[in-house]
């Protein structure tokens, strides 16, 4: 947008966060009402996304929901299926890593639980879907000001252009300050842990397995990539973490080694390893009058259950029927009892999820010999328990409780 400072941008929708979360939300509200006006607005600068050097796990639902906005078309070939899950219980130290669960990666016949798939692809193919819409995307465009007090929401830049609309939704992350400026607190706190990422090359196939072994100070995920590749999502404490990242690189190499082992060969560091502190954040209120959080500006939460970018999808569905049927019923979907019916779908199950990373995370992230004894015992009886076992890969694969349509591979 190439305004003059201090003009205004009318609109029925302004999405702040050009992430996965935001032009999700913008995808889903446009293709399903074509005649409301929506505009992304994002600090981060233009083409930044295609250096993200990151990889997710797309769950089921979330993947029939971005083949309904006709995404996943654009990414199938280069996503990789999880065909089976490994879960272990072992130190460092240990010669030998005891497998305790085992999943198989389908869901239903044919179906994979999961796909694993870089987050640079899954960002482009939105833009693409956004610009074939007619979705107008605003980069480096900082918002430095929110103003609820008058019939319509007003977002300014922070080069004087102000951005007016029924409803502002904000996308912007875990540090979301729209959140706060709109007055809504959070339940937080820190793990002391960071998630150190990055991808790996090695010699043999990984044949779609993906592996968690939880070692004494956090889960140590192996995620198949494409080829004989794979990314990594390894918790360390957080002063550790940044000794590791920055570092020596044959030093972090070999921690690497001993934690992944030599079952898949010789392996290769291919992306700059980075880490990200963890935590667990919880939004008091979902919404407010004439905004509504989504993605990480609502919750954060640990990744041991690899659910988070999948939370952000729930959303995405929910937040797109609620303010749909709003519209065609000629309702103002920007009032707050009207968005409402947003909050109510969604915050339950994201408590539910924020609680369940955080105890599985307490249980597994420590060396008690008392506690390792239960948790293992746990782990045996349900890899006994096939029902328990379907039970878990529904949750995994985004398939429990009540769906917004979209997560059911529907039109809205």
């Amino acid at each position: 947008m190439s305004g003059t400072e201090g003009a205004d941008r009318h609109a029925d929708i302004v999405i702040c966060g050009a992430g996965y979360v935001g032009l999700a939300t913008a995808v889903a509200i446009k293709q399903a009402r074509p005649s409301l006006d929506i505009v992304v607005a994002d600090a981060a600068p233009e083409g930044v996304w295609r250096k993200e050097g990151r990889a997710s796990a797309i769950a089921a639902a979330a993947q029939a929901m971005l083949e309904q906005l006709g995404v996943w078309q654009r990414l199938a070939e280069g996503a990789q299926p999880i065909n089976e899950m490994i879960v272990t219980d072992s130190r460092n130290s240990d010669p030998i890593r005891p497998v305790f669960l085992t999943f198989s990666g389908e869901v239903e016949p044919g179906q994979p639980f999961a796909h694993m798939l870089m987050n640079r692809d899954m960002i482009g193919a939105l833009r693409e879907r956004a610009d074939e819409l007619g979705i107008e995307v605003n980069q480096s465009t900082p918002i430095a000001a929110l103003d609820r007090s008058g019939p319509m929401a007003t977002v300014t830049a922070a080069d004087g252009r102000r951005f007016r609309a029924r409803l502002i939704v904000a996308a912007d992350g875990a540090r979301s300050r729209l959140r706060d400026w709109a007055g809504i607190r959070t339940v937080s706190w820190q793990y002391g842990q960071s998630g150190i990422v990055c991808t790996i090359g090695h010699e043999r196939p990984h044949n779609g397995r993906a592996e968690e072994h939880f070692l004494p100070v956090g889960p140590f995920a192996i995620l198949p990539l494409p080829g004989n590749r794979s990314s990594i999502v390894w918790n360390e404490r957080t002063a550790d973490a940044e000794r590791l990242v920055k570092g020596d690189p044959f030093l972090f190499e070999a921690e690497l080694e001993a934690r992944f082992g030599r079952h898949l060969g010789a392996i290769t560091v291919e992306s700059e390893p980075r880490a990200f502190p963890l935590g667990l954040t919880l939004a008091r209120a979902f919404v407010t009058q004439r905004l509504a959080l989504a993605g990480d500006a609502a919750h954060g939460i640990h990744p041991i259950a690899g659910q988070g970018l999948n939370l952000g999808f729930k959303d995405v569905a929910a937040l797109a029927e609620i303010i749909v049927e709003a519209d065609r019923l000629g309702q103002d979907f920007g009032q707050e009892d009207v968005l409402e019916a947003y909050q109510r779908w969604r915050r339950f199950d994201t408590l539910r999820m924020g609680a369940t990373s955080d105890i599985l995370n307490r249980l597994f992230s420590n060396d008690i010999t008392p506690v390792r004894m239960i948790r293992d015992f746990g782990l045996g009886l349900v890899e006994r328990m096939p029902g328990l076992k379907r039970d878990f890969i529904r949750q995994a694969a985004g398939h429990a409780g009540p769906l917004p349509r979209l997560l059911k591979g529907q039109a809205i």
